[in-house]
């Protein structure tokens, strides 16, 4: 009998070309995938809840397969992980609905963002956040982040998608930024992305805390609905996907 899984995935991003499955790029969609060829002989389709882009990294990642096995979950999680590498990992299998579908059934993703603010990079933190030494008003940054909460259209804060949108229309719930010694935090959840928007959002509030972008600035760009130079794309690598929501 074919069983349906909902599996949660944290992994390291440095070393892939982002999620989903591509010719001649190691990518975590084809891990998985192979991983499971391995315990179920033949090939099992990974759907996920989203792409990510090369080098952002996921702290809970949400795929469904379908398969036909007698493992328990936690069997499966443990042969899923034992060919897989170890940047990459199945944390949880639940046993879900055939109409389960780690996309199309979610309704929302919080992302997160790492800035380390060190004069210094901090070693530690080189693969996991965008060094930016330079000075910070992070109280900008938060009233700039105000403005963009609620139900906008962000197309000056994303790029030319790899797939068209019906809409650029998102609702931002929650753009919080947190700074605890060294590391500033900026935390979007909203009912969807469009591509590269945290990434774009992450840039302009970056600029408004340089003094290079004023809250007004972010205000007209917002209401031309057009990307500007501008705006700059914060590097993948301080990107987390860190929560979907069902």
């Amino acid at each position: 009998m074919t069983r349906h899984f909902k599996l949660t995935i944290a992994y390291d991003g440095t070393n892939y070309g982002g999620w989903q499955l591509q010719p001649n790029v190691v990518t975590v969609q084809g891990l998985l995938e192979t991983a499971l060829r391995q315990i179920a002989g033949k090939r099992v389709v990974v759907h996920g809840s989203g792409r990510t882009d090369a080098g952002v990294h996921a702290r809970a990642q949400v795929a469904n397969i379908s398969l036909i096995t007698s493992h328990r979950p936690q069997v499966l999680r443990a042969a899923l992980n034992a060919n897989l590498p170890q940047d990459i990992r199945v944390v949880r299998v639940q046993e879900v609905d055939a109409r389960f579908h780690a996309r199309f059934s979610a309704k929302g993703k919080e992302y997160r963002y790492q800035v380390d603010c060190g004069a210094v990079a901090d070693p530690f933190l080189l693969a996991y956040a965008w060094h930016h030494p330079k000075p910070l008003d992070i109280a900008a940054m938060r009233r700039s982040a105000r403005l963009l909460r609620g139900r906008h259209d962000f197309s000056a804060l994303s790029a030319n998608p790899m797939r068209p949108v019906e809409s650029p229309v998102r609702t931002i719930s929650k753009l919080s930024v947190t700074k605890r010694g060294n590391l500033l935090t900026i935390a979007v959840a909203a009912d969807g992305f469009l591509y590269k928007m945290v990434r774009s959002i992450v840039g302009a509030l970056v600029k408004v805390g340089e003094g290079k972008l004023t809250l007004e600035d972010l205000r007209k760009l917002m209401g031309a609905k057009k990307r500007a130079a501008l705006i700059e794309t914060a590097p993948a690598k301080g990107l987390f996907l860190w929560k979907v929501t069902y």
